[in-house]
């Protein structure tokens, strides 16, 4: 994917934010679209549909908890990479991004050689469609690859990018013990160090959607899929 080719949405309320962060980024060729607050954040990711979204927390009208969450159920933006600005010291906000359906965050402030590194490896998180096997039966459940939607029974469920991408690695081999290494190195890529708590979250949010019976905890080691 060339860098004129790809599509930043930057979302902020402070201007000099927009200003400055868009300027380096545009600088290195990246396409900018950009929004003052979480509202105008969606419409725009609708029209534009984004590869990577960088998100402030703190905005008018909708925070960008609320937006992330909005963002992670449209269908068609399931391929987008989110990562939040946080500002130091804001854990809360970071574990409250994961929960959200975010992939990373930024502190802020960040240097610009350190934000477009960071950039550089968020986008290849990108992931095209599968040419391959578009889905897997599992169970009660059929895992769509090309649509990112789950079918159980008959319910269809639609997961946010990551929590698909997890549950599609456990799936694809049933009892096997993953271990966390493997489940960041396969769903998050080695690029961007991530806290190991991410897994976790996202393990909890699944469990809560799918059924808790359906992933095994191996203390120390990792997690399973069980059928």
């Amino acid at each position: 994917m060339k860098r004129k080719d790809t599509r930043i949405l930057l979302v902020d309320d402070e201007p000099d934010i927009l200003e400055i962060v868009g300027y380096n980024l545009s600088s290195e060729g990246y396409q900018i679209v950009t929004a003052d607050n979480g509202v105008k954040a969606i419409k725009q990711a609708k029209k534009h549909k984004p590869h990577l979204i960088i998100l402030d927390v703190m905005m008018p009208e909708m925070d960008g908890i609320e937006a992330c969450e909005k963002l992670r159920n449209i269908p068609e933006l399931s391929e987008t990479v989110i990562t939040f600005l946080t500002a130091r010291g804001e854990d809360y906000s970071q574990v409250a991004g994961f929960d959200a359906g975010a992939d990373d965050y930024i502190t802020k402030p960040v240097k610009p050689k350190v934000l477009l590194s960071k950039v550089k490896a968020l986008l290849r998180r990108f992931k095209e469609p599968d040419e391959g096997e578009t889905s897997l039966q599992v169970g009660d459940l059929i895992i769509n690859r090309e649509e990112y939607k789950i079918v159980k029974g008959e319910e269809e469920i639609v997961l946010p990018r990551k929590e698909f991408e997890l549950l599609s690695l456990l799936a694809s081999k049933p009892g096997k013990v993953f271990k966390r290494e493997e489940i960041l190195d396969s769903v998050w890529g080695n690029e961007v160090v991530v806290g190991g708590r991410t897994i976790d979250v996202h393990i909890r949010k699944l469990r809560e959607k799918l059924g808790d019976d359906k992933f095994t905890t191996v203390k120390g080691v990792g997690y399973k899929f069980v059928v």
